[in-house]
């Protein structure tokens, strides 16, 4: 029986990783539309779910900004402040160390997009200076921020370096038990790991397992760290919630950097100002569109949306991006909620071929409640034409199209399969799931608003399916697949990859779930493989996939908290969007 069971669990992972290799580089460009083998139900007969509406009511409309001359002072200050920071980057050269946890503090504080060509340059000549075999330094610690410092950079450092740290055995020596930050740096380096790299493996299972006996006795502030870091490690963590704990923390330190600190509150601030300001514009376009009388089935999540795209980027530089990927995520969600919490499948039939065609006048064949959503549609895709018009960036509105032409089929697909009762095998399951993610959607998106660090060659490689892409779908969709597979079948849902798993494989749930845990920490491997220099893109177009996956980890690590509000999102919403710090 272990036997059997032991093969079982091999061949069904052998199974996702071929379906994974098998469809890297497919798309949806010449699945069918059309229903003529599918019975059509009648409109009674809709599939039915409950979202709870909109918890924030008018809060964001009402929000009245700063007049410009308080603004400008912030501004003029924060300008001031970053001159003194950027003259200690440069004088902390001399002393290695001492600039690594600099630049650790100022990347951990959220203001290191100030400083990226100063970083960028100290962190060169740290890895032009380093020989592994001439490395005399024996602090863990120190070791270990300088190999995540690197990675995170794109540097590809090896993880020989913590061979030392091993006894004759082979395995990491005890006495380092009592070296909290040393361990608590091994953790955070671990998660930088790739594949094929044993030693971070032991070290991650290593450190997890002795962090997590200890945090319990350990005082403040290592107490907090640990347990930050055990429930989200460096590498996972959205920029701006993260930066937000880093200054509760930072602030407490005895030898904290004043000046670096006082930048780091009013930078906040500024900045979420600017976020505040940006989001009652946009409440103030979703109230006008009144998708809440027009499509009352379909989740009110404008201010989550926001979220999420905050957590892709908030650098001011991108406001205009952050704009236009929040109303495509938020139209996305109201189509995948047509699609499956309302439509019939005759109804979908008709809107999957309007979007096919993407003319006005395909709104003849809709009800009135998809007239109206369609027209906004085009309008969203219009108003992206126009601005890119004024850069000169006109291609990006075809590649723009084409995703969200590609997420309609994904979903028509899904449907067909609920409307038949179908639960497809992992292999059908995966060619239209990772697409109908909407994390390639979302990535090719991204790009449009980036300005001329795009190119031409940077769409065509999104839309290649890379294997970055493929792996940020991937947790995207196993994420969401765990999270939501209870609620999506008590609905009424097409079947879930848990479902399409446990029927293949014919194993538990419980095994399903460790499978596709085990799927998500090989991709995210994935991603900090293709981090490493020398990269298929620049890397700023790299952080938009690696930032997407991890907004997953933060949304949907206890549940789906986009679709269902809890406290949790609430309190991360707050202290993003909301709360100013004091």
């Amino acid at each position: 029986m272990e036997f059997a069971n032991l093969f079982r669990s091999s061949f069904c992972q052998f199974i996702i990783q071929g379906i994974l290799s098998l469809f890297r580089g497919s798309n949806m460009s010449t699945m069918q539309v059309s229903a003529c083998l599918v019975q059509i139900p009648k409109p009674e007969n809709r599939p039915r779910a409950k979202f709870h509406p909109n918890i924030w009511g008018d809060q964001f409309i009402t929000y009245t900004p700063e007049d410009e001359v308080t603004r400008a002072c912030k501004e003029k200050q924060v300008e001031d402040l970053k001159e003194e920071v950027r003259r200690e980057l440069m004088v902390g050269s001399g002393n290695p160390s001492q600039l690594l946890n600099f630049i650790d503090a100022v990347q951990r504080l959220g203001v290191a997009y100030h400083f990226e060509r100063e970083i960028e340059e100290s962190l060169q000549h740290i890895y032009d200076g380093f020989h592994d075999a001439d490395d005399t330094d024996d602090d863990l610690y120190n070791i270990a921020l300088r190999f995540r410092l690197l990675r995170q950079q794109g540097y590809n450092i090896s993880c020989g370096i913590f061979n030392k740290f091993k006894d004759e055995k082979g395995s990491f020596k005890e006495d380092l038990i009592s070296n909290i930050q040393g361990m608590l740096g091994l953790y955070e380096a671990a998660h930088l790991r790739v594949h094929g790299e044993d030693i971070l493996e032991e070290a991650l299972a290593f450190t997890t397992t002795h962090l997590k006996a200890m945090v319990e006795s350990l005082g403040y502030p290592l107490a907090e760290q640990v347990a930050h870091a055990l429930k989200r490690p460096i590498r996972k963590g959205l920029e701006r919630l993260e930066a937000r704990w880093y200054i509760s923390i930072y602030q407490d330190e005895a030898f904290h950097d004043k000046t670096l600190l006082k930048l780091a509150k009013l930078d906040f601030n500024l900045v979420q100002s600017l976020h505040k300001e940006e989001l009652s514009n946009l409440a103030r376009w979703w109230k006008k569109l009144d998708f809440a009388t027009k499509v009352p089935f379909a989740r009110d999540r404008l201010v989550e949306g926001y979220f999420w795209i905050v957590g892709v980027y908030f650098e001011p530089k991108y406001l205009w991006a952050i704009r236009i990927l929040t109303k495509i995520i938020v139209m996305t969600t109201v189509i995948d909620d047509i699609y499956d919490a309302y439509g019939t499948l005759e109804e979908i039939k008709h809107f999957t071929e309007a979007i096919e065609r993407w003319d006005i006048k395909s709104i003849d064949h809709l009800p009135e409640y998809m007239k109206h959503f369609y027209v906004a549609l085009l309008d969203v895709y219009k108003e992206i034409e126009e601005e890119m018009e004024k850069e000169r960036y006109q291609y990006r509105v075809h590649y723009a199209i084409e995703a969200m032409k590609n997420q309609v089929r994904a979903y028509f697909a899904e449907a067909k399969w609920f409307h038949e009762q179908h639960i497809p095998t992992m292999e059908e399951y995966m060619r239209v799931a990772l697409l109908s993610s909407g994390y390639s959607l979302l990535a090719t998106s991204s790009f449009i608003g980036m300005g001329e660090i795009v190119s031409k060659e940077a769409f065509d490689w999104v839309i290649s399916d890379p294997k970055i892409i493929r792996a940020s779908t991937v947790i995207a969709r196993f994420m969401d697949d765990m999270t939501s597979h209870k609620f999506e079948q008590e609905r009424g849902h097409v079947a879930s990859g848990i479902e399409c798993y446990m029927k293949q494989c014919g194993v538990s749930e419980e095994q399903a779930h460790k499978e596709f845990h085990n799927q998500i920490v090989n991709a995210w491997m994935d991603i900090n493989q293709e981090c490493l220099k020398p990269t298929a893109v620049p890397m700023p177009l790299l952080t938009r996939v690696l930032n997407l996956s991890r907004v997953m980890d933060v949304i949907y690590k206890e549940g789906d908290g986009y679709t269902h509000v809890g406290k949790v999102m609430k309190d991360n919403i707050g202290s993003v969007l909301i709360d100013p710090i004091i």
